[in-house]
């Protein structure tokens, strides 16, 4: 039987993490599903999916640590065989204004209290084409939950967005 393992890493960005991680996960059989890794601020992160029959996950799991020799530092987590399906309506959030501390604090608060779940989250930190102002862009990808007024959301977003000068659109 498969398993599949939420992989998370970090370490010193140099050419070959991709190379030596895939090399472990291949050497006990295992398969690359989904990734997203990334540079940032000279280290290089990322968050894997990957499947490796039950019996090799121990050994995996082994060699994944001793990448740590290498500087990676990397966290597996196998998946829970009793979690419950989700249920709801995926929304796409675009966030868009000058830079300043407490953006994401402020709309994820809003969405936790509705019992709006963040599925996907990309952030970054642009230069304006206008000025020289940092601007701050989000884009999110949420699962509200079934009776969820999406009205009701948009307007609390758009009082939010007001208070922190930024532009936000809700779209399915």
């Amino acid at each position: 039987m498969k398993r599949s393992l939420v992989l998370t890493l970090i370490g010193p960005d140099k050419p070959g993490i991709v190379e030596k991680l895939s090399k472990v996960l291949a050497s006990h059989g295992g398969n690359w599903q989904e990734s997203n890794m990334s540079r940032l601020a000279g280290q290089f992160a990322g968050i894997l999916i990957a499947s490796v029959d039950e019996e090799q996950v121990e050994a995996l799991m082994g060699g994944l640590q001793a990448l740590s020799a290498d500087g990676l530092r990397v966290v597996a987590e196998a998946d829970q065989h009793d979690t419950p399906a989700r249920e709801g309506r995926s929304v796409r959030l675009e966030l868009l204004g000058n830079d300043k501390p407490g953006i994401v604090r402020e709309i994820s608060s809003a969405l936790a209290s509705r019992g709006v779940s963040v599925d996907s989250l990309e952030t970054e930190v642009v230069s304006g084409s206008m000025s020289a102002d940092l601007l701050f862009k989000a884009e999110a990808t949420l699962l509200v939950p079934p009776g969820t007024d999406i009205d009701d959301l948009q307007a609390t977003l758009e009082a939010i967005a007001a208070d922190l000068m930024v532009d936000i659109t809700l779209a399915d």
